[in-house]
């Protein structure tokens, strides 16, 4: 059931479902999550999100950050355009797609961050995101996605 909502949110267009698919992220994060000063949104680059006409990483972060209190963050830029993920056959792959290819600006040093996406595979696009908000000055960084694929 995951799949099919984070499918029908990212290629269907049914950008509704941001706002029940964050309150469903919410509940069970409040309280056990260690104390954050920012949420980030994995960008996509400007010319997928032209495309789609959304970031859904974007639309899922603007209703979850309320719920947890955050301030939701432009901290994060996709540098330059990659493969899609979900045509990668295997990690190694995923890993090369997007190595280097995100950029972080105005992180305030030392600054703790939750980055969220909307589906983690093998956690190569958040470990790309973590190593640019740590160089950008973020003390720690923790990935959140709405599902995992397993």
């Amino acid at each position: 059931m995951a799949r099919e909502a984070v499918h029908a949110l990212k290629y269907a267009r049914l950008t509704s479902l941001a706002r029940p698919l964050a309150e469903l992220m919410a509940a069970p994060l409040r309280g056990s999550l260690p104390a954050a000063d920012a949420l980030v949104a994995v960008p996509l680059h400007r010319g997928r999100e032209r495309e789609r006409g959304y970031n859904q990483a974007e639309l899922l972060a603007r209703h979850l950050a309320p719920q947890l209190g955050l301030p939701l963050e432009p901290w994060m830029r996709r540098s330059r355009p990659t493969p899609q993920q979900a045509r990668a056959a295997t990690a190694a792959q995923r890993r090369e797609n997007v190595r280097g290819a995100f950029a972080a600006d105005g992180v305030r040093p030392g600054a703790r961050v939750l980055a969220l996406d909307d589906v983690c595979t093998t956690g190569a696009t958040l470990d790309d995101c973590a190593r640019a908000l740590k160089e950008a000055g973020a003390s720690w960084v923790l990935g959140l996605t709405f599902a995992r694929e397993l």
